[in-house]
């Protein structure tokens, strides 16, 4: 058995999402000291703050192999950490602590925005990160108040489109809802099963008035409009049964241009852009044809994928972490080192995997290979250094450092703590699941809990 002053490699790994834990897993696993830093209390990340809630039996898989993860013994984990240019720890506070690498697997924290005037309103303008997180019960977002009309424009056709459609449909029950689509319907991006827990309430009158607008416009590039048709309409057979009587459909061919507003800062309208589309590469191009119309609704959502955090310590380019376009240690073809472009070099020692590599690129099963793609790839660097002498002596600083903070620190047993006071407060009110929504309640529950 291994003592923790034996020579042993030190990796840090920020972010418990899991892309991070299953990269930590696999270090882990290779005798590897592995530190997890996260940001939140709880790890778990998109897939614990992500996934639709009443998806019970996956996330209670998923938390089930998290615990597994924690339990490994040369494995620390610290949640209630921010690392980043403006957190409790950069990434040169760990490099100077004595980690020999660190794989960033934080996630796509930033938000992604189209830049439109209007986008600044105060009531009726919101993305939708920051809605996944507020019903998913992350702290501070399960806190704040969200202004949800009865007439919504969902920006986007994927299926976090759908997810935040159910919200407002089966949730909120609003009277209408218009998925805004700059290209045509072949080029929807949501899964067909998706589509079941709100394919009752779709006008399907008006998806086929729709179709019938922009037929030509598919023709004339080769699209099949049946095609189009029968795949959006592949979940009817499967469909749950309509629980309000909001009306969702498509808007395609259409650009938002300008979100308008009223001299209270309330949403009254979306204008868009009528757009054509044009062969681009072996895709298509949405191109703006100058007609401008206004959609009338109280309420705009945009779904249109995430980007990296910009403060948090990296080179960012095309909203992603960049990357050594010439490995030294790729993976599958893949390249996980943090790269440089100013110098032209890549950033020794730090990778990048999960949605830090590649933002909203897929669920929680693609997250998990590309950590463990990832940690292949911290290995193969590894391999190069000798272990390190001490790494009791690095272990003890960083834990020093993390004492001085001004708040509290959550270790792995606090965090077996948390699940167990939840699935307490589960059974006791009846609930498939129960989680504490704020960081004041996640405390308490630990603290209150026999250690």
């Amino acid at each position: 058995m291994s003592t923790p002053n034996e020579p042993k490699y030190l990796v840090a790994v920020i972010g418990a999402g899991p892309a991070g834990l299953f990269a930590a897993r696999q270090l882990a696993l290779e005798g590897v000291h592995v530190v997890v830093l996260n940001r939140d209390i709880k790890p778990g990340g998109l897939a614990e703050y992500g996934i639709y809630p009443e998806k019970y039996k996956m996330k209670a898989g998923l938390r089930k192999q998290f615990r597994q993860i924690l339990e490994q013994p040369n494995l620390d984990y610290y949640g209630n950490v921010l690392v980043g240019q403006h957190g409790d720890l950069t990434l040169d506070d760990l490099r100077q602590m004595g980690f020999q690498a660190l794989m960033v697997a934080a996630g796509a924290q930033g938000t992604k925005w189209l830049g439109l005037p209007g986008e600044d309103l105060p009531c009726g303008v919101y993305h939708a990160k920051d809605l996944v997180y507020h019903y998913n019960k992350l702290p501070p977002y399960s806190q704040k108040e969200f202004h949800i009309g009865k007439r919504v424009a969902l920006i986007g056709v994927g299926n976090v489109m759908l997810d935040i459609a159910r919200y407002v449909i089966r949730t909120l029950k609003v009277d209408d809802v218009v998925a805004v689509a700059r290209r045509g319907p072949a080029e929807v991006k949501f899964d067909k099963k998706e589509m079941e827990y709100v394919i009752a309430n779709l006008d399907v009158a008006a998806l086929d008035e729709e179709l019938e607008r922009v037929r030509p416009i598919m023709e004339a590039i080769g699209q099949d409009v049946q095609a189009a048709r029968e795949y959006i309409l592949a979940a009817q057979t499967k469909a749950l049964p309509a629980v309000s009587q909001s009306t969702f459909r498509f808007d395609f061919l259409a650009s938002p241009t300008r979100i308008l507003g009223d001299e209270h800062g309330n949403v009254t309208g979306l204008e868009v852009e009528e757009t054509t589309l044009i062969p681009h590469n072996g895709d298509t191009k949405a191109r703006g044809t100058g007609v401008h119309r206004v959609l009338d609704v109280d309420t705009v959502i945009f779904c249109i994928g995430d980007r990296v955090d910009e403060n948090f310590g990296l080179p960012v380019k095309w909203n992603e972490f960049v990357k050594n376009p010439s490995p030294a240690y790729p993976v599958d073809g893949l390249s996980y080192e943090a790269f440089d472009p100013q110098t032209n070099q890549p950033i020794t020692g730090v990778f990048v995997a999960g949605w830090s590599r590649e933002a909203s690129s897929g669920l929680v099963g693609v997250a998990r290979k590309d950590g463990e793609r990832g940690a292949k790839a911290v290995l193969q660097y590894l391999e190069n250094l000798a272990p390190s002498a001490d790494p009791a002596a690095h272990l003890k600083v960083l834990q020093e450092r993390l004492q001085a903070l001004d708040k509290p620190i959550i270790n792995k047993q606090a965090v077996a703590r948390l699940f167990e006071a939840e699935e307490n407060e589960a059974a006791r009110l009846g609930l498939e699941e129960f989680k504490f929504g704020s960081n004041e309640e996640m405390l308490a529950a630990i603290g209150n809990l026999v250690a």
